[in-house]
């Protein structure tokens, strides 16, 4: 994983001693809130409902034990014992206090991590697929890319006070394990079919919020050498041109929409043409310096197989489950990739305790190359796991109430904050995704269901990603009481595509039941070896609208429903 030099070093250092002395400016009145506001934006300071959060930026989400172990310290020392993963593969501390705020920015420079461009009109975190250098049907490891971007936007002058928020993701397979088309910018990639050049197919205009998009292709192939240059294009036809009279219209992909694909390429490539490409573009030499720190780890000569997690599996039902669940295929022989879930029955998606966290460093230090990833749907990632390790592994994480085995499952939910935290908020989330999970608890009525994604946003900023679940649900406020709309259909695969919504708004209690009533759908509707998602696909929206329709007018709750 990428080293800080001594630029990066100083550059992270210089921005906490300045933000500490903002911070000493607004605590003796000598700042107004409203002054104090972009200043704490630019450096990932919220202020919620109940406190400050803090988002800590993972870039293309790896980490080291170490990076751990310091969180969990954080999470000890200046929160409430616990830190919360988020879908943009970032870390948030709920309840910090303003005055601690630049002693913890120490804490994480000192394991070269920062809050830089978490919040704020810029370019964000950049995000990667979570099995970036480990799956079979990857091109190439976009973790390189995605430094490269993160050197690029990092306080770039231009692009500092954009007209909204920007975020870019990245993925190196054929399958989209990033959602790249539900972002600002996407890149996948890819071999050019006849010169065999690698180089990326670019995505713009993607989002979710209140205007919900899949991202248009713009390039169908942009030579590897030639990206930087190409967002800068991009970025100041974006720039020039986006909305700043309205924050609601103000994202890139309201400008593609209005003046449509084809003319948003045609600017991009006028401005492209234009620009000095080789004062852009990273030379050869930076970019092979950046790819060595992602070079493959030490990994030793194995068979496939692993007679050892085999005899294992047979003596052991749960150990073998979690593997079937959890384990992802490695492109090396003798390894595999292990998904911890975040997700235990009835928690809180995507927290995690102090203790929990420095458990789960020892064992990434011992396990797994000193290597870990944070997923976009709020787990983690293990992808570099011996065969032969897995069930010490396993044991581990057990031992450490980390091997809950429902990766893909129905209980594995995307949960925003929602209304328990957010001052956006205007439903909540948490205890939604808990009776969800309480009631497909057992096992078995798990693995009937089979893979299912369940996202679920507190408000229609979409944090929770609602808009691409298989099942998404929107928490909204309605006559003064929470309000949840559902929808099917959604996918953030490389098939994206948006759910729609099934029917009128219901109370919190009744969505479990709604929940419950759409999965009878699809079981009695199936055909032999379909998903939840194949079903939809097939059979459309009609069967499960009158499931959802049945299950309101039947359920005792009914008439706390709205239109």
């Amino acid at each position: 994983m990428y080293r800080y030099d001594e630029f990066d070093e100083r550059f992270v250092r210089e921005r906490v001693q300045q933000f500490r002395h903002q911070v000493e400016r607004r605590l003796d009145g000598s700042l107004s809130d409203d002054e104090f506001k972009p200043l704490r934006l630019k450096n990932g300071l919220y202020l919620q409902l109940h406190a400050y959060m803090l988002r800590v930026a993972v870039p293309y989400g790896t980490l080291n034990s170490k990076q751990m172990r310091q969180l969990a310290l954080i999470a000890e020392k200046y929160d409430k014992g616990y830190a919360h993963f988020t879908t943009r593969q970032n870390l948030q501390y709920n309840w910090p206090k303003l005055r601690d705020v630049p002693d913890i920015m120490d804490l994480l420079a000192d394991v070269e991590m920062h809050c830089i461009q978490t919040s704020g009109n810029c370019i964000r975190n950049v995000t990667a697929d979570q099995f970036a250098g480990v799956a079979a049907d990857e091109v190439e490891d976009p973790r390189p890319t995605g430094e490269l971007i993160r050197q690029w936007s990092s306080l770039h002058p231009e692009f500092s006070w954009l007209p909204r928020k920007f975020k870019i993701a990245v993925t190196g397979a054929e399958h989209d394990r990033a959602a790249i088309k539900v972002h600002d910018i996407g890149l996948r990639i890819l071999r050019h079919a006849e010169t065999n050049e690698i180089g990326y197919e670019v995505v713009v205009g993607g989002g979710l919020g209140r205007t919900p998009m899949v991202g248009k292709v713009i390039r169908d192939f942009l030579p590897k050498a030639e990206l930087l240059a190409y967002l800068e294009a991009i970025m100041r036809v974006y720039n020039a041109e986006g909305r700043r009279d309205n924050k609601y219209k103000a994202r890139v992909k309201i400008l593609v929409h209005e003046i449509g694909t084809d003319e948003f390429k045609a600017r991009v490539e006028a401005e492209y043409a234009e620009l000095n490409g080789p004062t852009i573009n990273a030379p050869a030499e930076e970019v092979e310096r950046i790819a060595r720190y992602f070079a493959a780890p030490a990994y030793e000569t194995l068979p496939e197989s692993s007679s050892v997690l085999e005899a294992a599996r047979a003596a052991d039902p749960e150990l073998d489950r979690f593997v079937e669940q959890n384990g992802f295929a490695h492109r090396q022989p003798g390894y595999i990739a292990l998904t911890v879930s975040l997700k235990p029955i009835g928690g809180v998606p995507g927290d995690m305790s102090d203790k929990e966290m420095r458990a789960f460093a020892d064992i990434a230090e011992r396990y797994s190359f000193d290597e870990f990833r944070v997923t976009h749907v709020q787990n983690l990632v293990l992808p570099h796991v011996r065969k032969d390790d897995v069930p010490a592994v396993y044991a581990a994480l057990k031992a450490a109430g980390l091997a809950t085995a429902n990766a893909g499952l129905v209980t594995d939910i995307i949960a925003c904050p929602g209304l328990d935290y957010c001052a956006l908020a205007t439903a909540r989330s948490i205890p939604i995704a808990q009776d969800i999970s309480n009631l497909y608890a057992d096992e078995a009525k798990q693995k009937e269901v089979g893979p299912l994604q369940i996202k679920i946003s507190g408000c229609i900023n979409a944090c929770g990603h609602h808009h691409v679940g298989h099942i998404g649900i929107l928490g909204l406020e309605k006559s003064g009481r929470e309000n949840y709309q559902i929808t099917v259909g959604g996918d953030a695969s490389e098939h994206a595509a948006l759910g729609e919504r099934v029917g009128p708004g219901i109370d919190a209690e009744q969505v479990p039941g709604a929940i419950e009533a759409l999965v009878g759908v699809y079981m009695s509707e199936r055909q032999t070896g379909e998903t939840f998602i194949d079903t939809v696909k097939r059979a459309g929206l009609e069967p499960f609208k009158q499931g959802f329709t049945a299950y309101v007018a039947g359920s005792t709750a009914g008439e706390g429903a709205h239109a």
